[in-house]
């Protein structure tokens, strides 16, 4: 009897042994940029995919290097599933190959999201702006336009540049008064991208490159810089945490952020998972409670407190003389220009 009892207690423990280990979620490797972005996406992505049970979020960072996942998907053994990338970096990585199609019907009703938001290569999660800020503690005048970013009679000081092409191009044209609803077309010209150099040589001795989101705000809060361009969500942190930073609105140039699927990737159907849960009018309504990029589904607005929209660059008031930022033109043209970039501040 005791044995029997035995044999069965043996058996009930083995089954529960076994049972845990086949419950055992399935690892997801999920690649962004680090930073405050991460931190929110620990709170409204990570850890409630965790606790739903679907899947355990390993989450890691990257600066956007394409070079990377081209290695990984060359040699047909990705160990990331799901990563963050910029809109011309989706483009490009789709037509060469980099990205899984994505199954639309897998991620929700196209319909319930911002137009442009859904693609054959990923799913956009939020949208955030490149903007001009300052602080407001060490500058008497609050400067208004990229016109004040280059006006160093003014307002004397270093100004911190994003070490690229890409934004930094749109911005001297931009300082050098061509509007907003021509800025692709005038850069798309050679003439247009002289110009735009031309003006960078007027501010080249001022710039102070930087290269991590992370790295405006603690400039401008210890005073290294007196103005730079930056990505809205990290000057808001540093705003939460009691810093005198501002940002000028105007002159904004805005894009979508995406989530892709790694090629070759053994785990698809959980990374569609994943990406579906972080679409929903729920999760993303936490992330733009942490940080301030605008969410893409239509149905999270109405759940956000007035205060919290009227930070997001999708707000009107924000969106109104801002510019999005052309990432077929970066798709096209990306390549030439940052190698001339490169090579200009490299002199």
């Amino acid at each position: 009897m005791k044995s029997s009892l035995r044999s069965t207690l043996a058996c009930a423990v083995l089954a529960a042994v076994t049972g845990a280990a086949q419950a055992q979620p399935q690892n997801l490797t999920v690649i962004s940029f680090g930073g405050a972005t991460k931190a929110a996406q620990e709170q409204a992505y990570f850890k409630p995919f965790d606790a739903s049970g679907a899947g355990n979020v390993v989450a890691g960072e990257y600066n956007g290097e394409m070079a990377k996942v081209k290695a990984m998907v060359d040699v047909g053994k990705p160990t990331w599933d799901v990563v963050e990338v910029e809109s011309p970096e989706l483009l490009r990585g789709c037509d060469e190959g980099l990205f899984e199609r994505i199954d639309p019907a897998a991620i929700g009703n196209p319909a319930d999201f911002v137009p442009g938001t859904l693609s054959e290569c990923g799913v956009a999660t939020y949208v955030w702006s490149m903007v001009m800020a300052y602080n407001s503690a060490k500058l008497a005048k609050a400067p208004a336009s990229w016109a004040d970013f280059w006006n160093v009679k003014d307002y004397p000081g270093k100004r911190g540049l994003r070490k690229g092409a890409k934004y930094t191009l749109e911005v001297a044209l931009l300082a050098d008064g061509v509007k907003q609803e021509d800025l692709y077309k005038v850069l798309s010209t050679p003439a247009g991208v002289s110009r735009a150099f031309a003006k960078l040589d007027q501010l080249k001795p001022y710039i102070q490159w930087w290269e991590a989101g992370a790295q405006p705000p603690q400039w401008l809060a210890a005073g290294d810089v007196v103005m730079s361009a930056a990505y809205n969500g990290r000057i808001a942190a540093a705003q939460k945490e009691g810093v005198k930073l501002a940002i000028v609105w105007p002159g904004s140039l805005y894009d979508p952020e995406y989530w892709a699927v790694v090629k070759g990737t053994p785990n698809k159907a959980l990374a569609e998972k994943f990406i579906a849960f972080a679409s929903q009018p729920q999760t993303q309504k936490v992330f733009s409670e942490n940080i301030p990029y605008g969410p893409v589904h239509k149905g999270t607005m109405d759940l956000l407190p007035a205060d919290v929209q009227a930070a997001l660059p999708t707000a009107p008031a924000n969106l109104k003389d801002a510019r999005a930022v052309d990432a077929a033109f970066w798709v096209d043209h990306g390549e030439e220009l940052e190698l001339r970039f490169n090579t200009w501040a490299a002199h």
